[in-house]
């Protein structure tokens, strides 16, 4: 098993900037791609960003091009989402994901993971 624990969510205003991150702990050694999406009441879960086993290879939701930057150190086990330009609207519920079956894919649909963390609320006020 694999555990996933975001961290830094808060509130912050328009324009500003947050940095997520996402530690994992277990059997660390399975996981491939990580990921990020992220969530408001009554809707589903929306994919912002994915990195793949060697950071090699990041995929991007179009709505946080340019904005989103997803990074990943292997050696501490993490990964990052660094947000900057943060509108009202990418308030939600991140949450950080786990692949353990696709070496080489960044997938960005939720059905590819296997291991999902608690989450962490982002509030933009406008």
């Amino acid at each position: 098993q694999v555990q996933l624990v975001e961290s830094g969510g808060g509130l912050v205003q328009a324009g500003g900037s947050l940095r997520l991150s996402c530690a994992a702990s277990g059997r660390t050694f399975s996981i491939y791609a990580m990921g990020w999406f992220r969530q408001t009441p009554g809707k589903e879960r929306d994919f912002v960003a994915a990195i793949s086993r060697n950071s090699g290879v990041t995929n991007y939701a179009d709505f946080v091009k340019g904005r989103f930057t997803i990074s990943r150190d292997s050696a501490k086990n993490t990964v990052y989402l660094q947000m900057n330009s943060l509108k009202p609207e990418d308030t939600a519920v991140y949450y950080c994901a786990a692949d353990r079956r696709s070496p080489f894919g960044v997938a960005g649909y939720a059905a590819r993971y296997d291991y999902w963390g608690q989450g962490t609320q982002v509030t933009v006020s406008s």
